[in-house]
């Protein structure tokens, strides 16, 4: 069972970092806890505090409030920021509403009075470490669905991703064609996916074609299967993905690529159910729903005579337009997430997640690979990290030299402010004019214009 499974892989150590300056309390502290089994290291400054706190692995750290060099406060910050799973203690002379408040609002999960009681610690503990299990349970669990066979993952809550998944839930219900376009790397076939498991077929086969391969005779082979000995090919007998998907739904990837005479036989099949496998003088009846995609405008490419017209309007009309990376940036800490799961399970490593400082780092970069550049990243990423937290520095170069993360600031108006210049700089630089580019932005000429003015950016 996958619950027995979780939890016998949560060993939580249970080491403890005490910051405190005044010797008499900071050892008592120590003692009572060694003699409660946990492992107990002793900070008096917040510098050594953070120096601990980067060479060991604490699950928990009690902090006074008052330090020689610092405020405990800001040590709380600074110790999530090293390591976001950490849980804090605040110690405080006077438990009054103000600094308690300020406290649970920098993220401290409890506080305790001073002189400390024992049994108010203990049991305060208990509660802390019973919250921390569930948080790694369910960090395992992730883990889990994330390895499991034939399971794959949709990950996002941006609101370009809800209004997608809102599309694909209305059109996987029908048994219609679909056509997904994007850019490379937006994850189309896992959307194909998602609609085939959400559509009436779901119980059926899918099977995808990558519509590059070549020679042409092999492709039509492989699509709509061949008589013994039709092709110039030694091999046997071929039924083909059309016939093999019968019932349920065959996904055609970068269908741009189909030789025109291919693609008038793709063009049979969706009108009258049929195909003809090579070498055969006898239709064989299919019943398939036919997934799509392509990164190329396929209405160009129907001016050009590159794609046949009626295939074109034949998927056109369920049309559905996978955003990249850049168009939906508040899912990435969550893809983040997912992509340590996975790579830190199969490579045996106890990756947890990224610094603060690197979440900033790759929600600003341009990730013209899309999802594909980023899992890539990330799989790299885990690979060179020597610690619990991918730091700036496991990254690939690329994507920490180019350009500067957001601020290191709470306020979210300035955050916004400095990621709204970036992408508008960008697209500018990308653009052929000011007009394509607030085309591209989704904005009227004059208010690119004000927008320039307001964020100060220079143009070239």
């Amino acid at each position: 069972m996958l619950e027995n499974r979780i939890n016998s892989d949560v060993q939580l150590n249970k080491s403890i970092l005490i910051v405190e300056d005044e010797e008499v309390i900071r050892s008592s502290l120590a003692e009572f806890l060694t003699s409660e089994g946990y492992e107990t290291m002793q900070a008096s400054t917040v510098a050594k505090a953070l120096e601990l706190a980067r060479d060991r692995d604490f699950n928990v750290a009690i902090c006074d409030v008052q330090l020689p060099d610092g405020d405990g406060i800001e040590l709380l910050r600074r110790l999530q920021n090293i390591k976001p799973s950490i849980f804090v203690l605040i110690i405080t002379a006077y438990a009054t509403v103000e600094n308690t408040i300020s406290a649970f609002k920098a993220g401290a999960f409890d506080y305790l009075v001073k002189p400390v009681i024992f049994d108010d610690l203990s049991h305060k503990l208990n509660r802390l470490f019973e919250y921390q299990k569930i948080f790694y349970e369910n960090q395992i669990l992730r883990r889990e669905l994330a390895r499991s066979p034939g399971i794959e993952e949709i990950v996002g809550s941006s609101k370009a991703l809800q209004k997608l998944q809102s599309t694909i839930r209305k059109i996987a219900a029908t048994n219609s064609n679909v056509l997904l376009s994007g850019e490379s790397g937006t994850g189309k076939e896992l959307f194909a996916r998602s609609i085939h498991s959400n559509g009436p077929k779901r119980e059926q086969r899918f099977l995808a074609v990558n519509c590059g391969m070549r020679p042409i005779e092999l492709l039509e082979s492989q699509l709509f299967g061949s008589a013994a000995s039709s092709l110039q090919y030694p091999q046997a007998e071929q039924t083909g993905v059309f016939k093999n998907a019968d019932g349920g739904t065959v996904y055609l990837d970068e269908i741009s690529q189909l030789p025109l005479g291919t693609q008038g036989k793709l063009l049979r099949a969706i009108e009258y159910g049929e195909i003809l496998p090579l070498g055969s003088a006898e239709p064989v009846k299919v019943d398939v729903r036919l997934i799509a995609s392509t990164t190329q405008d396929l209405a160009e490419m129907v001016k050009t005579g590159e794609f046949e017209q009626d295939l074109f309007y034949r998927l056109d009309g369920m049309k559905i337009h996978i955003p990249a990376l850049r168009e939906r940036v508040d899912d990435i800490p969550e893809l983040v997430e997912y992509f340590i799961a996975k790579h830190s399970h199969k490579m045996g490593k106890r990756v947890t997640g990224a610094t603060s400082e690197t979440i900033r780092a790759l929600m600003s970069a341009e990730w013209k690979g899309n999802v594909r550049q980023l899992d890539n990243a990330i799989e790299r990423a885990v690979m060179m990290c020597d610690d619990t937290l991918i730091c700036l520095n496991d990254l690939p170069p690329e994507l920490h030299q180019n350009e500067p993360p957001l601020p290191d600031v709470d306020d979210l108006r300035l955050a916004l402010r400095h990621y709204e210049r970036m992408h508008i700089t960008r697209v500018l630089k990308d653009s052929t004019d000011k007009r394509e580019a607030a085309k591209r932005l989704k904005l009227g000429l004059s208010s690119l214009y004000r927008k320039i003015e307001e964020l100060d950016i220079e143009l070239d």
